[in-house]
Parts: structure tokens; sequence; C-alpha cells
């Protein structure tokens, strides 16, 4: 890696989080294995600046990794699950001591606010803390048997080494998701993070290594790879790697969750959504103003769970557009790392040509700009990222509006009854997040049954945008049905077993099945 070109404060944040320089060829201690090949360069769409050039690693570095995961993994699945809590524990205090610095690191490499740089920081702690109660909880089920003297029971056993493909518009959060739960389980983990954000993987592999190398625990446990898709395409078709936990749109889904299939392997698959807020003529509009105009411009619309269409009753419908139209006049757009501003950049200038592309169509397809989206030029909007959001009125059978732009775009749509708004609502392919504005309990328990609301996730009184860590995440239908997080999604991460004893001095068989051979 190069010495970094950037501002004096963000270079003060690479050196307070070890990666100031890196001696090519070196290992950081806990699996990080840089190459000596082609590089990638890490682009700030903050400025436009260069922070650093990071080498792709071979083939044969490949190698390495996987063949140290593997040793790493026989030991450390012995260890008992609540000594390895203990050790994400610690991680945990870590990323609390370097909460401003990582938080400035993804929002500068990223381009997200800082508050949400934070904020992702802030989830990875959060994740730590449920991962060490969750190490004492790594329960089975007991049942009775149907045949005397017998005892069953299941138990959950150490998956193995766990592939790990992360997007760029959560460059650290949905690595620890995965990276924490499966720590506990006793899987160990290799890392292949989007390309366009190495540095925030790479720190936060420094913050790993030095926490594991103080704990004597082996090397390979945490892994990181830093490549293209070339290398992504290498986890997933790697039979070595029981699991394949993937985030990014559909299409890079499919192929992942195509290679996986066919080796018989386990995937949990994070794709893309095309979430929806129903507005009811019973709502709230000052709630679900907060609701959308978050859940459509947080993070320059780069969430897979960012507000894309509102789907609004006739009878509030000019009111609530005059109000977001309003709000949206309101918006400062510019340095994401400036605590007043609003909305950040694109992740690149790839995002922002797509971001034009589907203004154009949407034009073409018949929809009516309710606010102009634009890219902004000039100072201080010199990286060519920048970019205002836009709002137009639409049809949801609109090809556009069935595709899913990373950009800040807002459909608006009309509907007259709660029935239309849930057939409108779950009219497009993804399936991740929903919410419904409304103080009507009809309206709101029809929503979550049955139904309505055909998504992963589905809200009353709050928006799209915005996940606990208590809860499984992940969507339906082209989202791809995986889920990660909370709740019981341990499980993914260890293989069940079934197991009977038998205590007795016969050997009955189930069923009332007889098979006598005599003494």
């Amino acid at each position: 890696m190069t010495e970094p070109s950037i501002n004096q404060e963000m270079g003060a944040v690479l050196k307070s989080l070890g990666i100031d320089s890196i001696n090519p060829g070196a290992s950081t201690g806990s699996g990080w294995f840089p190459g000596t090949r082609d590089r990638i360069d890490s682009y700030s769409p903050v400025d436009g600046s260069r922070i650093a050039s990071v080498e792709i690693p071979g083939r044969d570095v490949y190698e390495s990794v996987i063949n140290t995961a593997e040793k790493a993994f026989a030991e450390w699945q012995l260890i008992p699950a609540p000594k390895r809590g203990e050790i994400v524990r610690q991680l945990g205090v870590e990323f609390r001591n370097y909460k401003e610095p990582l938080g400035k690191l993804v929002s500068y490499e990223m381009g997200k606010s800082i508050q949400e740089g934070l904020g992702e920081v802030q989830e990875m702690i959060d994740i730590c803390d449920y991962a060490v109660g969750l190490s004492r909880q790594l329960s089975g089920f007991t049942m009775h048997s149907e045949r005397p003297f017998h005892r069953m029971y299941e138990q959950y056993h150490p998956l193995g080494p766990v592939g790990i493909i992360s997007a760029f518009n959560f460059p650290i959060a949905v690595w620890s998701w995965n990276a924490m739960i499966a720590f506990v389980c006793g899987d160990v983990c290799i890392w292949k993070p989007s390309e366009k954000v190495p540095l925030c993987a790479i720190a936060c592999q420094k913050i790993v290594a030095r926490v594991f190398n103080k704990n004597g625990i082996p090397e390979g446990v945490s892994n990181l790879i830093v490549g293209d898709y070339e290398a992504g395409k290498h986890l997933a078709g790697d039979k070595r790697l029981p699991l394949i936990s993937a985030t990014g749109s559909t299409r890079m889904g499919k192929s992942v969750g195509e290679t996986v299939g066919a080796r018989l392997g386990r995937s949990i698959l994070e794709l893309g959504g095309n979430n929806a807020i129903i507005i009811s003529g019973h709502a709230d509009l000052r709630l679900a103003l907060n609701s959308a105009l978050f859940g459509a411009v947080g993070t320059a619309g780069q969430r897979c769970t960012t507000t894309r269409r509102l789907i609004i009753h006739d009878s509030v419908f000019d009111e609530f557009r005059d109000r977001l139209v309003h709000a949206y006049g309101q918006l400062l757009i510019g340095n994401p790392l400036d605590e007043t501003m609003h909305v950040g950049p694109l992740i690149d200038k790839d995002a922002v040509r797509l971001f034009k592309e589907a203004l154009k169509k949407i034009k073409q397809e018949g929809g009516i700009p309710i606010v102009e989206g634009e890219v902004l030029e000039g100072s201080p909007y010199e990286s060519g990222c920048y970019v205002k959001p836009a709002i137009y009125l639409v049809r949801n059978d609109y090809e556009m509006v069935q595709h899913e732009t990373f950009a800040p775009i807002l459909y608006l749509i009309k509907y007259n009854t709660i029935e239309e708004a849930i057939r409108i609502h779950n009219d497009v392919p993804q399936g991740l997040s929903s919410s419904i504005m409304s103080n009507n309990l009809r309206e709101t328990e029809l929503f979550l049954s049955h139904a309505g609301s055909d998504c992963g996730i589905a809200n009353v009184n709050i928006g799209t945008s915005g996940a606990e860590i208590g809860g499984a995440f992940g969507g339906e239908k082209e989202t791809g049905g995986g889920r990660e997080s909370g709740s019981d999604v341990w499980k993914c991460y260890m293989r069940r077993q079934t197991n009977t004893i038998n205590f007795g001095d016969r050997i009955p068989l189930a069923q009332g099945i007889r098979f006598d051979i005599g003494e």
C-alpha cells in the first residue's frame, strides 16, 4: 500500500487506525495477506482524492488464506463458546475505542454522513454485545423418544470456514453482523469487502488482529482478501467454504447463489430492495414526512432499505407532496464530514451515470418530475459524485419503478383503498423492507397479516430504513431470502445434528419394526 496523499486530518485518522503504511507481502497477524500483483486504488467520493493504493492478492495468496483458515478452524472450534464470546467482547471494547476514527474513515471512503458513519460503528459494537450473550445460549432441543430407555436431542456444531462478501454501502457493519455471530458459533471467517472501500476493511482487520494476538488466538480465525469480483468468484466456488454470506445486487446474488448451489453449499443472500411506504389517509403526516425523508435521501439513496416508493392516499396526496417538496428544498448537500450536511455524495462516477440514465428513462416512460434531480457541479462538488435528490410522480408498472436504482430517486404513486395500496406495494420483484404510516388499526393489522406486506421487514409508523441488530434482517423474492444479525439467525452458521442415546439393554426399532434373528 502506498503512502496516502490526503488532507492532514484524514492522514491522522488512518495513522490512528494503523494503516498509514503497510509492508507489501506481510501479514497483519490474523489472516490478511497482501499480494504482489495488481492494485486497487481507493478514491474518496467526498473530494475525489486518491486515499491509497492496495495490492490485490494472487491465487497463490488466496490458497494460503484458505489453508490458514482451515487450520485455525481445527483449533478455534474446540475453544468453549463462552470463551469465544469473551474474545468478541474484547472486540466490542476496541470498536468503542476506535469509534470516532473508524466512523470518519467510513464517511470519507464511502461518502455517507459522519453521523451514519459513527452509527455504523455502533452497529458493530451492538452486534458484539449481542454475540457475547449468544455465546452462552447456543442451545439445542430435547424430545421424548417412542422407544423405551432412549433419549433424543438436537445440538448445533460449528460449520467451518465462512465466506463473507460485503457491499460498499455498509463497508463494515454487515461484515460484523456475520463475523461476530460466526465467531461465537466456532466458525472462522474469510472476508472479501467491496473493492470500493478496502481501507475500512483493513482497519477492522487490524483491530481484530490486535485483539486475537493478545489472546493467543491462532492466525486465520479472521481473514481478509482484498480484491475485485474475481476474488468473490473464488469464494463462491470454493467447496472448502460450507457457507457464503453475500450482500449486493440481485444480479450478483443470482450468480453467487447459482455457484454455491451447484456445489450444494449454503448461502445467505442479502440483495436488492425496492422499498415502499404506504401513507394512509389516517397517517400522522409529520411522522410520515420525517420517515420518508430520511428513508429516501439517507446515505444518498444507497441503502438496500432506502425508501424508493411512496404510495399515498388520494385524500392526503396533495398536502403530503407539498410538504415533501418543501422539505427537499431544505436539504443541505455537501461534505459528509460536515455534521450540518444532510446528503453526501454517491460512491463514484459510475453511480452518477446510472442516476442520470434512470432519470432519463423515467421521463421517457411518462414520469412527471416533482423535484428535478441533477448532478451538482463546481465548488464544493469537484469530485463529480454529488447529486440533487429527485422526486417523480409515476405508475407502479413503469419498468424503472420495478428496478432498484441505487441513488436518491423517490417515486410517488396514488391509491384509493388499502387493498389497492398493498397490491401496488407487493407488485415489484424485490421484498426487503416495507412500512405503513397509519393510525387505523384495521389498516396496520392488515398490512402485517399474511394478506399484507410480502417483505422480510414490515414496519408500522416508522420508515423502511434502519434496523436494530436484535431482529433477523433480510427479505424475500429477489432480495434473496437470507437473514443476518439477530433472532435465531445463528443457526445458519452451524450444522444441526440429531442424537439418540440408548441406555437400555435392548435394541427396539422405531415405528414398531421387528428385526429378530434370534440369540
